[in-house]
């Protein structure tokens, strides 16, 4: 299947190939994007790649819709959800997820880690974020917020380093960077309390 990284989008109107484009180009990217399958005003699939290969991304459009791909995908993102924690934030995402109208989900292909790859497909992704709205998730890490922050933990035990995480507090959410190998920042996170030496945001 491939290690993938979505955006939810709760705006159904099509991010255009064009200012996809333009994205790249105002980010100084050389990435080059090429329609795979459908038309230049209503794309279902497209190919970022350096000049010369190897290819970056895989993206996809799919709609949620009736018996389609993107319907089924958010019905398991729903089932899912109810396995993790924090309790909080499996409650907000199973009254936020059923709003999606589109599910953008970029597969990442061996051209990533090389040349500025990953450069690339934040910009991509940042720009489909920015037309379509809503909620970002990611294979084997979880859902974020409105606000890109970290909501719910998918993450393997052995995970390290720095994250942006958000817990609801009296129905806002807290932002703050946390250590994600920390075993008591953990804790407290996954019982959806803010953790102690944590920086706010």
């Amino acid at each position: 299947m491939g290690y993938r990284i979505r955006v939810l989008g709760t705006n159904e109107a099509r991010c255009d190939l064009k200012s996809l484009r333009e994205a790249l180009r105002d980010s100084n990217s050389r990435a080059v994007l090429k329609l795979e399958t459908g038309k230049e005003e209503n794309w279902e699939q497209l190919i970022l790649s350096h000049p010369q290969g190897p290819e970056i991304t895989l993206i996809e459009c799919n709609p949620v819709v009736e018996g389609e791909l993107g319907k089924e995908e958010l019905e398991e993102f729903v089932s899912e959800v109810d396995h993790y924690q924090p309790a909080s934030a499996v409650q907000w995402l199973r009254q936020y997820l059923p709003k999606v109208k589109v599910i953008y989900a970029l597969q990442l292909l061996s051209g990533t880690d090389a040349n500025g790859g990953w450069d690339a497909v934040h910009t991509i992704q940042g720009a489909i974020w920015t037309k379509s709205g809503g909620i970002l998730q990611a294979d084997g890490e979880g859902f974020t917020n409105e606000d890109g922050h970290h909501i719910l933990w998918q993450f393997s035990t052995d995970v390290k380093g720095q994250w942006s995480m958000a817990v609801l507090e009296r129905g806002k959410w807290v932002a703050f960077k946390m250590d994600l190998g920390d075993p008591d920042q953990r804790t407290a996170f996954l019982k959806g309390r803010v953790p102690n030496g944590v920086r706010l945001l």
